[in-house]
This record gives C-alpha cells, structure tokens and sequence, in this order.
C-alpha cells in the first residue's frame, strides 16, 4: 500500500540566528516544497531514491534493516547517506514498528532547486515524522539540529510566528499580505548556506546578552507585522539588518553586494547565502541579473 505525504519549504523573515536563543520570528512556508512515497519492497531494507525538481535523481542508496536499528553502524562522516542514516536511526528508536515490513521503497521529489536553501533537510524530516507518525520537532533536535522554526512552515500554509519558549515552539499563523506585497522580491544568491554551519559558527562567536536582543528583535517582528505601508515595512528591516550586523561582526547584505540598490535588501536564515528579500518600488530584476543573480521570484510566486 502506498503512502504519500508532503511538506512546505520556508523561509525566515526576522529572527535569523536569535531564533535560537527564544526570539520570536517571522517565517513564510513557500508553494514550493517535497513530497515523500514510500511503497512495499524486498530484501529487509530500504531503497531509497531522491529526485531533483527537474526529475534527475541526486542521491540515490540502499539502508539496511540492521543498519538503521544498530547505533555502532551510525558513522560521524558528514554527508547525505549518513545524515539520512541518522534521521532513520533516530526514526527508528521512536517508532520501531515500521521496519515490521518484509522491506520498503521510498522516494522523495523536490519541487524547489535544492541549492535554494529552501528546506531539503527540514521538508525530508517533517515528511518522515509523518510517516512513522512521531514528533517533528523531536525528531529534528535529536538529529540535525536547529530552532525548528522549519518544521513548522512544512507544517502550516500560512505566514507564521514561532519562538522556543521554554524550549517549545510556539506557533501561531498570522496574516501577512500587505498592500505592497508586490514592491517585495525573493534574489537567490547562487550559493548554498549550511544551515547548521551557520548555527554552529552562531554559538562558537555569540558574545553579546541574549535577553536584551530578543526583546529588540521581538519589537522588529511585531512591527513588520504591524507595518502599514512600504516605507514603515522597509524601516523595520534595515533596523534588523543593522542589529544582526552588529551582533555577528558582517556587513550586511546589501554593504557587501549591493551598496548601489535603491531600496532595501534584507538577509533571510543563516547570512551569506541562499535568498535575500528585496524591497524596491521598482521591478528589480535587471538591477540583479546585472549583477549575476538571475532568480528573482516575486512575493506571490513564492509564498504560500
């Protein structure tokens, strides 16, 4: 019998980083996301096959029963087999029954160019959390990592505010769609940001007081909410971009990059990679690809 399951890529709008630390965020699901099938098979394992969103297959294994249930066969090299390994691993010991099948065939599809940082990881573990019917967000710190703010865009379709509270996350769905949606654009940057690189090299460096922070970014997110039009909205994000700046010793994106655009550009996740929200009154898209950034994706093509 063949299941079928599906979960929303993200994107984080405030709260990048301070997330982490009980900040509340803003975070969009994207239309584009992954599905997970998993079918009956042979053999006491699990063939595993992930396609691109152009339908190629980029990874591509086989995971053995034994190797799934056994913790010595969990290696620490970092790369997709194992990560996926140690999700399985994790999967296993909260819902052991689902190796009770004779084997199974299982296959993802990505509807996102999985460079786009879009949330590979966190729509893989949400789809796997629905399929062995356990907890998302458990299954996420016990494997990868990170706020968890991801596994609850795969889990809504609409806009969102989360924040740890107490360690838990808090999710409450909020409208966002403003008048001036269409002044808002998504630039990918043509690089990859590992996410839980960023979050590592967040903690490693993190000197300043947390509480005072949060209660900042706590405003900024409120505020961009609140914002009634493009100008209070833009105001709100360069606050945010010159208090991340600060806090993480980096230019921002747009010091960096794009020192000449006229408007706003704001870094969204782990800074220096994946998309940046642009904000202009005017239509961007040859301002960027002047600049070799090519994917400029408007507000409503890419939020859900």
């Amino acid at each position: 019998m063949e299941q079928h399951f599906y979960a929303n890529g993200k994107l984080l709008i405030t709260a990048e980083y301070v997330v982490l630390d009980g900040a509340k965020a803003l975070a969009f699901p994207t239309k584009k996301g992954q599905h997970l099938t998993v079918s009956s098979g042979t053999g006491k394992e699990i063939r595993w096959r992930s396609f691109e969103h152009d339908g190629t297959i980029w990874f591509e294994d086989r995971f053995t029963f034994d190797e799934i249930c056994t913790p010595d066969y969990v290696e620490k090299e970092d790369n997709v087999r194992q990560r996926l390994l140690e999700i399985l691993h994790e999967g296993y010991l909260k819902n052991p029954g689902f190796l009770a099948a004779p084997g199974l065939s299982v296959e993802t599809h990505l509807t996102f160019d999985r460079h786009w940082g879009l949330g590979t990881s966190s729509t893989l573990i949400s789809n796997i959390a629905a399929w062995l019917q356990i907890d998302a967000f458990q299954l996420l710190r016990d494997s990868f990592g990170g706020s968890g703010y991801d596994i609850a865009c795969a889990q809504h379709d609409s806009p969102i505010t989360y924040q740890l509270v107490d360690e838990k996350p808090v999710v409450t769905e909020v409208a966002f769609r403003p008048d001036f949606k269409n002044h808002l654009y998504f630039v990918y940057l043509n690089k990859k940001q590992s996410s839980k690189a960023a979050i590592a090299s967040y903690y490693k460096n993190r000197i300043f007081n947390p509480e005072r922070v949060i209660q900042q970014i706590n405003k900024i997110t409120e505020a961009v909410l609140l914002a009634p039009d493009l100008k209070s909205f833009a105001y709100q994000l360069e606050k945010h971009e010159s208090l991340v700046s600060g806090l993480l010793e980096m230019h921002t994106v747009k010091e960096a990059l794009f020192p000449d655009f006229n408007g706003v550009v704001k870094s969204l996740g782990g800074w220096g990679g994946d998309f940046v929200l642009a904000v202009s009154k005017e239509n961007p898209v040859d301002y960027f690809s002047a600049k070799g950034f090519d994917t400029v994706i408007p507000f409503d093509d890419m939020i859900l």
